[in-house]
């Protein structure tokens, strides 16, 4: 995942405007991070990693782009892998609070072939099927370096999984539905941390279109039946 990425010591150094993530946290103090799943009943899905930062006021747009971890050309290259499909990359920059944002998007056929990915080496996904169809799943949560502990309040780690079937077991810390979300700041991730859930999958991937429709049509027919006999 992306905090494999932020958690590498890196040479604090400006070079022809280039400048590092480790410049760039300890300018900030601040780095924020959510992954976003939706994992389908075959065990394929989609993943959003967005991550974000309060940078110097004095960052014009041309420098923004040197930026390692916000230019585009470079996260293509990074996040390019074998093992799942990139989706799209965006880099923003929000004009009321300041803060710039990477957002990456991919796609997987089976969550478990991400552990193959430099992208995700160390956090151990695993989908595991029951003799009674119940799945469990679970996902290491890589340490933070300590460095980065120093100000934990001002960032967090969040993810948040939507799993398409009936949940009977997690550790999550917040529920949506069936989504679950599970918030760190970084001085609460050790070498343990785990993440993990038990569900059964519907057996729909997703819930046809044709469905939503019909409910919309027989809507609309009660509504203009129950407007009819008011009047």
């Amino acid at each position: 995942m992306i905090t494999n990425i932020f958690i590498q010591k890196s040479k604090i150094q400006l070079i022809t405007k280039v400048i590092s993530i480790a410049y760039l946290l300890l300018l900030s103090g601040c780095l924020n991070y959510i992954q976003d799943v939706n994992i389908y009943p075959d065990g394929s899905g989609k993943m959003s990693m967005h991550y974000w930062s309060n940078l110097p006021y004095d960052i014009d747009s041309e420098q923004l782009k040197n930026l390692t971890f916000f230019n585009s050309d470079f996260l293509k290259k990074e996040f390019t892998s074998d093992y799942y499909k990139l989706d799209g990359i965006k880099v923003l920059t929000d004009s009321l609070d300041g803060t710039t944002h990477a957002i990456i998007d991919i796609s997987f056929d089976s969550i478990d072939s991400l552990n193959h990915s430099k992208t995700f080496k160390n956090s151990n996904f695993l989908l595991v099927e029951d003799n009674e169809g119940i799945m469990t799943f679970t996902q290491n949560v890589p340490p933070v370096s300590y460095d980065l502990k120093t100000d934990s309040s001002k960032y967090s780690i969040t993810y948040k999984y939507t799993f398409y079937g009936k949940v009977y077991e997690d550790n999550s810390h917040e529920k949506e539905g069936n989504t679950l979300i599970w918030k760190f700041k970084p001085s609460e991730i050790d070498s343990n941390k785990t993440i993990y859930a038990k569900y059964k999958p519907f057996k729909l991937k997703e819930t046809p279109e044709w469905i939503f429709i019909l409910t919309g049509v027989i809507i609309i027919i009660v509504l203009f039946f129950l407007l009819r006999k008011s009047k």
